[in-house]
């Protein structure tokens, strides 16, 4: 028997996704993304400077961090204060990764961007919801800075968004929700940029292996809801 979507979707079909802009007030930009249950408030600080190794260079940096608030679980999560577990570190790195290959830094100039992606509520997909939504935000601030004056012009040179597929009981399915994550045998992260070109891709078999035809019906799932989200990421702004 074929698997049963918990919320009826078809196997192609994203979540509700949705974006909204000014989240909160003092950010230079902030949204909140949320992908079905899952919930990630994207704000972005832009502040005068680069890290040593970037200093006279001309051009500018980006950095990601990313926490899973208490209440975001059933079960409430520990705070994580001087030591980041393995698990966020390795998720802030790629969110900073995905972001970083959608700016000129050197049109940036000598200015560091931190984007803070924290989970409020998680069915799963944090980390791809992150990058969707923290692009939204990044876009956001950019925006202002350019029609503040403090930027001539955006130095966004590209677009980028994530996505999760899997195949629980043979099945290839788009964008996983937590009863689909834990029973897939295998799951992937993908990210792409807006030629949908693969920024990132984190793929793994839980159980078994999977065959390369199965790796391309997976490619083939994540790029074709990757498009739908690139579409998305633009409606707050039309």
């Amino acid at each position: 028997m074929a698997w049963q979507r918990p919320d009826g979707r078809r196997v192609n079909e994203l979540r509700p996704v949705s974006f909204e802009l000014d989240f909160t007030r003092f950010a230079a930009g902030s949204v909140l993304a949320k992908c079905g249950n899952t919930q990630v408030l994207c704000t972005v600080s832009i502040e005068a400077g680069v890290p040593p190794f970037l200093r006279d260079s001309g051009r500018g940096w980006l950095t990601a961090e990313y926490r899973m608030l208490p209440g975001a679980t059933p079960e409430r999560q520990r705070r994580e204060f001087m030591k980041l577990s393995g698990r966020t570190q390795e998720i802030q790195r790629l969110i900073g990764r995905s972001l970083r290959s959608t700016l000129d830094f050197e049109a940036l100039g000598e200015h560091t961007i931190t984007v803070d992606a924290d989970v409020l509520q998680a069915d799963a997909g944090t980390r791809t919801t992150s990058i969707t939504g923290g692009f939204v935000a990044l876009q956001h601030a950019l925006n202002k800075l350019v029609e503040n004056g403090v930027l001539s012009q955006s130095p966004l040179a590209g677009q980028v968004a994530a996505i999760s597929v899997g195949l629980v009981e043979g099945e290839a399915l788009l964008d996983l929700k937590y009863e689909e994550d834990v029973a897939a045998s295998v799951d992937f992260n993908v990210v792409l940029n807006g030629k949908l070109d693969i920024i990132e891709v984190q793929g793994t078999a839980e159980a078994g292996s999977f065959s390369r035809s199965q790796m391309n019906q997976l490619m083939d799932l994540a790029e074709s809801g990757i498009q739908e989200l690139l579409t998305l990421q633009q409606k707050p702004f039309l």
